[in-house]
């Protein structure tokens, strides 16, 4: 057994159930196989993925690529594959969404901590940052990126998705007609229905005095954004853990949790995200893509 990882057999409908801790999320991986050695060679390939792809885009680690980019010091760095398709989408997110999907943006979090507290960064903490955010500062020419001093890039918003989808091709190429869901902290994928034809039921966390929304889920994926667990609170006035990167201010108008239905989990949690960042304009942002979603307010 992989350290870290623990595999059960679920009484009720005889599914193997993989779970771990993985990019700030508790992970599970549920497996619908009468085969012990097929449903761990699955659980195990996922685990393994999870990890590698934690240990290489974490802003957390300093032997990674994103550490080498973020101690640069104005320098160029060449980057592998697998990172310039990373960077190459959050271009592309950068672009389509004038600027409010920034990778640099990360910064913020020097100021902002959403703990539950009231504690408010003040408007000169703030604007001292926002030099140091913009993605059009970067220079991008693949496979080298040059990143102005005392900037830094941070691919959590996408890289928890990025990862489901990865894990999920894993399992597939194990065994791609055995019935696999994957949940990483509420964004999840599966790769069809389960044996019977019937899709997986899916719980999606509510807020208090909501009713809970339960889906079926019989492909495709589900990413959730919201403010449920990681929030501010001052004078009556609730701050949102998304923050614009124009602004370097809380987004306070959006509603209070979006779920979004997608083919794949970085483009559910890319829209769910973007749908946040519309605050009051969620609803028509998200009818204008042409997608499932769900919102509480």
């Amino acid at each position: 057994m992989l350290q870290g990882l623990s595999i059960t057999k679920q009484e009720n409908d005889g599914a193997y159930c993989g779970s771990f801790f993985a990019m700030a999320s508790s992970c599970e991986v549920l497996v619908e196989c009468s085969e012990a050695l097929c449903a761990t060679q699955i659980i195990e390939a996922v685990f393994t993925e999870a990890k590698r792809i934690e240990s290489k885009f974490s802003r957390y680690l300093k032997t990674n690529i994103v550490y080498k980019i973020n101690h640069s010091a104005g320098k160029p760095v060449c980057l592998d594959d697998e990172t310039c398709h990373l960077v190459d989408f959050a271009y592309l997110c950068h672009q389509l969404s004038d600027g409010l999907f920034d990778i640099t943006s990360g910064v913020l979090a020097q100021v902002w901590s959403f703990d539950g507290s009231d504690n408010i960064p003040d408007r000169a903490q703030i604007d001292k940052l926002l030099p140091l955010i913009g993605l059009h500062k970067v220079t991008w020419q693949a496979p080298y990126l040059t990143l102005p001093k005392g900037m830094a890039l941070d691919f959590g918003g996408i890289g928890k998705e990025y990862a489901v989808d990865c894990c999920l091709a894993k399992a597939v190429d194990i065994a791609a007609t055995v019935p696999v869901l994957l949940n990483f902290g509420g964004d999840l994928i599966c790769n069809g229905s389960r044996q019977n034809g019937s899709g997986w039921t899916i719980g999606i966390e509510s807020v208090v005095g909501v009713k809970p929304i339960v889906l079926s889920l019989k492909k495709g994926a589900l990413a959730t954004s919201g403010d449920v667990n990681r929030y501010l609170l001052q004078k009556g006035i609730r701050y949102s853990h998304i923050l614009n990167p124009l602004t370097g201010y809380s987004v306070i108008d959006a509603p209070r949790s979006i779920t979004v239905a997608a083919e794949s989990c970085i483009e559910a949690g890319l829209l769910s995200t973007l749908a946040m960042l519309q605050g009051a304009q969620a609803d028509p942002f998200l009818a204008q893509q042409s997608v499932d979603f769900w919102i509480q307010k």
